[in-house]
């Protein structure tokens, strides 16, 4: 007999702000459902955004491991911007339903060595997106990984006030207040720049009560005629991107240009994450920059800089409407990943999920992205490889240890790729492997490789 909820209530409530009801929704929806799920397939997703950060659909890690489950996914990875809050729940959600789990952390920083160009933040010169990738536990406290992670979360708070310092004397009709519109809408106290956005529509509801008033509030800010505002209110994702691009984008009512001190240094950043033994990780967003026009040369620097691994969206440089836009992203997206396999880097991959309309996952099989499914296939691996070596038998991918034992880089990516490549783990095995200590369970984990 099922339980009192049904599937769908069980799955709306993996979203809930109250962690207990997640993991109750969870774990019913395995005892209830899990019997038909498939086996772990040939597709990965391993830059997944939570409601942590912002998830276009609301959904919370453990509703993305359970989607990704239910999907038949080979392996996940969450990625929230400037927050590791979510780690704990995607790691123990992917014990729970026998997935592939490893956690990252994505946000903005500064590269003086492109001051003067766009690399990956359109606009924006010297501004690229970077990431730590297999954060392995908790981090909190007075040292230098937890001051340095809730540094990157109050610099993200002091922007997203100051945003809306700019934003709310050019509107204010709908005027917003930090506190009170835009934190409700977060499960723990972490808004971004698409929090803030969805806040100003909401607040227009409010604020408007007939339809013709709020048409016309809008056309005007987003200075469309009335016809087109009409359209643009009947479909909320769309509207939210052009609310976003109208208020908070470059050109928009709020945009202040970043310049050197908005942002981290890119070296600080990438220093960070290899404090907490994690794995720097460059990104490239499709080669068209003049930053990312020559792929080796960025990767270089970002290399010297401490980075060990890059991080690509794929389905922005092939699926795409003009054939010759497609043509040339396609041939860029061929030379970076030739190029990181040249330098050794695994790959990292993802569709973020951060906007509506993202698929929920790459197909690997396409034509356009099956040249590369072994490339992305092992940086999965080698992820979830390093994220349990690091959990469990305190052996970093970037580690003295690792140094020591590999003659080159190639062994070691295979090494962190079999560990990869090991059945999910379960509880039971976690808790087994916890109780070795880090010297026994290198030994076993070894082991289960080889033998």
């Amino acid at each position: 007999m099922r339980g009192m909820n049904s599937k769908e209530e069980l799955i709306e409530q993996l979203d809930s702000f109250d962690l207990s009801e997640r993991k109750q929704a969870l774990g019913t929806l395995l005892a209830e459902y899990g019997t038909g799920l498939p086996a772990g397939g040939t597709n990965v997703n391993m830059h997944l955004h939570s409601f942590f950060s912002y998830n276009a659909e609301g959904f919370s890690p453990s509703h993305l491991v359970w989607a990704c489950r239910e999907a038949g996914l080979y392996a996940a990875g969450l990625c929230d911007f400037d927050v590791l809050d979510g780690l704990e729940e995607f790691l123990a959600a992917g014990r729970t339903v026998g997935l592939r789990t490893s956690v990252n952390l994505e946000t903005r920083a500064f590269i003086r060595e492109f001051a003067d160009v766009d690399i990956s933040s359109p606009g924006e010169p010297g501004v690229g997106y970077v990431m730590g990738a297999g954060f392995a536990a908790r981090i909190s406290g007075d040292g230098e990984q937890g001051i340095g992670l809730a540094g990157y979360r109050e610099r993200a708070k002091e922007r997203n006030l100051a945003l809306i310092e700019r934003i709310n004397p050019n509107i204010p009709d709908i005027a917003i207040d930090y506190e009170q519109d835009v934190l409700p809408l977060t499960p723990a106290g972490v808004a971004t720049e698409r929090h803030i956005i969805r806040a100003y529509t909401d607040k227009a509801q409010d604020v408007f009560e007939h339809a013709a008033e709020i048409t016309k509030f809008w056309s005007q800010v987003l200075e469309k005629d009335f016809e087109e505002t009409v359209e643009v209110l009947a479909d909320r994702p769309s509207l939210e991107d052009d609310v976003r691009n109208r208020l908070a984008k470059r050109g928009g009512l709020g945009y202040l240009q970043p310049s050197e001190s908005t942002f981290p240094s890119v070296d600080d950043f990438l220093k960070w994450v290899a404090s907490c033994d994690a794995i720097p990780m460059a990104t490239w967003l499709d080669g068209t920059s003049a930053g990312e026009k020559d792929g080796r040369a960025m990767l270089e620097c970002m290399c010297s800089k401490g980075a060990a691994a890059l991080n690509i969206i794929p389905d922005r440089n092939w699926n795409l409407s003009d054939p010759e836009q497609r043509a040339v992203k396609m041939a860029n997206l061929k030379a970076i990943v030739e190029i990181a396999n040249d330098m050794n880097l695994p790959v990292n991959i993802g569709t973020e999920m951060n906007k509506r309309g993202l698929p929920f996952v790459d197909d690997l099989s396409v034509d356009a992205l099956s040249p590369y499914a072994n490339t992305f296939m092992k940086g999965a691996r080698i992820m979830v490889g390093h994220t349990n070596l690091l959990r469990y038998a305190d052996f970093s991918y970037i580690g003295t240890a690792a140094e020591a034992e590999f003659a080159t880089v190639a062994e070691k990516n295979d090494f962190f790729e079999a560990v990869g490549a090991m059945q999910a783990l379960t509880e039971v095995q976690a808790a087994a492997l916890e109780d070795m200590g880090p010297e026994k369970a290198l030994a076993w984990i070894r082991d289960s490789i080889t033998g």
